[in-house]
């Protein structure tokens, strides 16, 4: 999947800067969403072996391919979406206006989106959806290594205030030990209300003395 093979396809009708957009966080009980938006070179010298969707890839392999995405892209930018404005506007919304984020924070503006999955953008440059995009389209895979390195960093650093909830091993996923906690303890300011209601009683945790 490191052949930039939708890139080319649009490089070849005009289009000088495809960028590709990814989430990763939609589906944890903690923790923002995490938007990446990435415009890859298609150059054969400056193409990344490895990249995939971040989901098949180990942490350590992750991280490498993070690093050298930064390096060789062409431009890349990172959003989040945090947990009060996922319970205001759900899930789904949250993540169109991160995606829609990382679009415009890119210091080179593209001139083509792809997105991962079934996703319409409210931005002005022409989109396109591909399922399972993470795993078909380079610079979608790239955006989904970015995303997933960025939030698995941020939730171990959140883990250091909030131990008992164990985000360094679950990045707020609802792992057992998760939601033992919040019917132990109760949520901390990290949880998506609308998602832990199912077995969260109404207590909360007392925010750490310096946050």
């Amino acid at each position: 999947m490191d052949d930039p093979i939708y890139e080319r396809e649009y490089a070849a009708k005009g289009f000088s800067a495809v960028a590709g957009v990814d989430e990763v966080g939609r589906g944890p009980l903690a923790g923002p969403v995490v938007c990446a938006a990435v415009i890859m070179p298609l150059g054969e010298e400056e193409r990344i072996a490895g990249v995939d969707d971040s989901k098949k890839l180990s942490a350590k392999k992750r991280e490498k391919l993070a690093e050298e995405i930064k390096k060789v892209a062409r431009a890349y930018a990172i959003a989040e979406v945090d947990e009060g404005t996922i319970d205001e506007m759900n899930i789904l919304q949250a993540t169109r206006l991160g995606m829609k984020r990382a679009v415009e924070a890119l210091t080179l503006p593209a001139d083509m989106v792809l997105t991962d999955g079934n996703m319409t953008l409210d931005i002005s440059a022409p989109q396109k959806s591909i399922i399972k995009g993470d795993a078909l389209v380079y610079s979608i895979g790239a955006a989904s290594i970015l995303a997933k390195v960025y939030r698995d960093k941020l939730m171990a650093e959140k883990a250091k205030e909030y131990p008992e909830y164990g985000f360094d091993r679950n990045a707020g996923y609802g792992t057992a030990e998760h939601i033992a906690a919040i019917k132990e303890v109760g949520i901390c300011k990290l949880h998506r209300k609308t998602f832990v209601k199912n077995f969260w009683d109404g207590k909360e945790r007392p925010s750490p003395a310096n946050t």
